[in-house]
């Protein structure tokens, strides 16, 4: 584990992604704070605060960190470690305690400056999940592009085109989840217990799924 803590840490993209997340969640906080911005929506004005989505776009930067850390020299790593449940097991627990020890600070921040401080363990729970799964999927392709592609896409393409025709389904993806989870959805939305176990439940899979192909694929 200590050389994938060491790993994550000279990255470039881990830096690049924690400057980009901080700056983006403290502009974030200062705009919802005082109200300065607003957004046009088909409602009207909207007040970025009330923007879920929105607020919630830094953890796609902070995503860089688990992501590029599972995905990177996967295979180089896979040779150099024979044992496959020891090796993901010291790579998600790298990736968790990189989350854990970030989030406040990238979090607190943006906070502290619209006086929500109360939110920041929900907040650092959400970032937790999403970092397993953008890793456990990262495993899985053997690359960092797909799997931010793909969850840049989701709330950004995917989301739209189909929430008036599957706002059931919509709002079991990853990010609606997430959104239910921290009380901040606009759309049909699950309560934020059940946002919450949405949300773990596809972590569990994400990292179930690369656990597996790890230990067959990569055996």
């Amino acid at each position: 584990m200590r050389a994938e803590f060491t790993r994550i840490r000279t990255l470039p993209a881990t830096w690049i992604a924690l400057a980009v997340t901080l700056a983006a969640n403290t502009l974030l906080g200062l705009l919802a704070a005082t109200d300065t911005v607003r957004v046009a929506t088909s409602d009207g004005q909207v007040a970025v605060s009330q923007l879920g989505t929105v607020m919630l776009a830094p953890v796609y930067a902070f995503l860089a960190v688990p992501v590029f850390a599972a995905g990177r020299e996967l295979r180089i790593s896979l040779l150099a470690t024979p044992d496959r449940n020891r090796f993901l097991l010291a790579k998600l627990l790298a990736s968790a305690g990189t989350t854990i020890v970030a989030a406040p600070v990238l979090l607190l921040p943006g906070l502290l400056v619209r006086h929500a401080a109360g939110s920041l363990p929900a907040e650092m729970t959400a970032y937790l999940l999403l970092g397993l799964v953008g890793g456990g999927f990262a495993v899985l392709t053997r690359t960092a592009v797909i799997p931010l592609a793909v969850l840049l896409a989701l709330p950004v393409l995917v989301s739209p085109m189909l929430a008036g025709l599957l706002p059931g389904l919509v709002r079991l993806l990853p990010h609606e989840a997430t959104l239910s989870f921290l009380g901040t959805s606009t759309g049909p939305a699950l309560s934020r217990t059940a946002g919450f176990w949405v949300l773990l439940a596809w972590a569990v899979v994400f990292v179930g799924a690369a656990w597996v192909a790890t230990v067959r694929r990569d055996s």
